[in-house]
């Protein structure tokens, strides 16, 4: 059994406590959160909380911590910390960003002799294996991902760290046109804002400055400022009563030319529909938990990505089992 712990407990610690429980292999030794752990309520009345500062004195305990925080302000300093004391997953999704994380992260874990596995999800992650594999069969083309409609999870997140900001929802949306000239094998030149826009519902405090709120959201880098963006404040009752589901998804398209001159021309297209974000996502983290593990019982350590990780190593089934019922 690989021996599995949940560090922070929200949507998405919620969906790996769900996910653990279909996955015959795996157990949930806990959930570490930062509150005080008679005050989380947890899914599954039988899931044990400890508080984080208790994680330390828990390695024998746990094969593979997944970290459950924000890409802001969490997982920058959490995933390398905790990889000097486990072995590791995150979701890291603040896509600019990502080298630098994963410098952070392979230094601690080395010196640790540790693996982490970060950025893991559906994109950053099965997106960027399908972007992989289509650029490597057709060379010669052209990479189009479009996301939504749907909640981001990194940028609402990133909208309810704003002083003055009670909740938010972040709803990103593909701009048809755009999607249409992909599909038709057009080949645009696209600029990042004119794929998508970026709708925020957002719930600010009584006596807050609304103004300085939406500016910070349309200038903040990394996740608004290159969009054209929408701020719409609303009551907390709206919000839960018209923006209460995580739903998401997204397209990954390659069109690319094959032939003596270029005369044929093909379209990978690879698409998610997702009811909860973070249910799918947890879904994710899971199956690389299990390759994590694999790869650390092996003596590997350091820090991979979804690029370097065996897709043979994902799946419960044995390789001879694979072979048999795959290929």
């Amino acid at each position: 059994m690989i021996k599995i712990g949940i560090y922070g407990y929200g949507n998405l610690g919620r969906g790996v406590e769900c996910a653990i429980r279909q996955n015959e292999d795996m157990t949930l030794v806990g959930v570490f959160t930062r509150r005080a752990p008679e005050t989380v309520h947890t899914i599954f009345p039988d899931t044990p909380v400890y508080h984080v500062d208790e994680a330390a004195t828990m390695t024998d305990a746990i094969d593979v911590m997944i970290l459950c925080g924000g890409s802001a302000t969490d997982l920058p300093t959490q995933t390398p910390a905790l990889a000097k004391l486990f072995n590791v997953v995150d979701s890291f999704d603040t896509h600019a960003k990502i080298p630098e994380h994963f410098e952070a992260v392979d230094k601690a874990a080395r010196a640790a002799g540790t693996l982490a596995a970060i950025s893991v999800g559906w994109d950053p992650g099965l997106f960027s294996l399908n972007r992989l594999y289509a650029a490597a069969v057709l060379p010669d083309g052209q990479d189009y991902t479009f996301w939504g409609k749907g909640v981001s999870q990194g940028h609402s997140d990133a909208i309810r760290r704003i002083e003055g900001v009670l909740d938010a929802k972040q709803y990103t949306v593909p701009i048809e046109a755009a999607l249409d000239a992909v599909r038709s094998s057009k080949n645009p030149a696209l600029s990042v804002r004119e794929k998508h826009l970026r709708d925020c519902y957002v719930v600010a405090a009584e006596g807050a400055d609304k103004a300085r709120i939406e500016a910070e959201i349309k200038n903040m880098p990394n996740y608004f400022a290159v969009y054209d963006t929408t701020v719409t404040f609303i009551s907390q009752e709206e919000l839960d009563r018209d923006h209460k589901g995580i739903p998401h998804g997204g397209f990954v398209i390659r069109s690319g030319k094959t032939g003596k001159d270029g005369e044929n021309t093909h379209i990978i297209e690879y698409s998610l529909k997702l009811d909860s974000n973070p249910e799918f996502t947890a879904s994710v983290i899971i199956a690389y938990a299990r390759a994590v593990a694999r790869m650390a019982a092996e003596g590997q350590s350091g820090c991979k990505t979804v690029l370097d990780i065996p897709p043979a190593y994902l799946s419960a089934k044995s390789g001879a089992e694979l072979r048999k019922i795959l290929l």
